[in-house]
């Protein structure tokens, strides 16, 4: 599976569970990090595990593993690591504090429809 069709697999996922402000950042240009960051919110605890836990258990049926996950147990802010994909999924006010749109404004803005 190429990054493009990762992050567009992750964004669904996201999508199913109700993410709020799913963005998908471009950063193959500007940094050796990873082709896309995505970044999105919940709208509480429950909502960010359920999109995180959505996101593992489907891709882990199609044998895509996280390189990493940080931050899983009762934190506001998660990050999966799919090595060129990385994912951010974040309460609403943890997610205006660090403003990773803002740091990464480098970046292309992908919208969904042109993954």
């Amino acid at each position: 599976m190429t990054s493009r069709e990762l992050a567009k697999a992750i964004y669904e996922y996201i999508d199913e569970k109700k993410g709020i402000d799913i963005r998908i950042i471009d950063i193959s240009k500007i940094s050796v990090l990873a082709d896309y960051f995505i970044i999105a919110g919940g709208s509480n605890l429950k909502q960010i595990q359920s999109v995180v836990d959505n996101i593992e258990e489907k891709l882990g049926k199609q044998g895509i593993a996280p390189k990493s996950i940080e931050g899983r147990n009762g934190t506001n802010w998660i990050l999966m690591d799919y090595r060129d994909v990385i994912v951010h999924i974040f309460n609403q006010e943890d997610r205006l504090f660090y403003d990773l749109e803002r740091i990464w404004m480098d970046g292309v803005t992908v919208e969904s429809s042109e993954l």
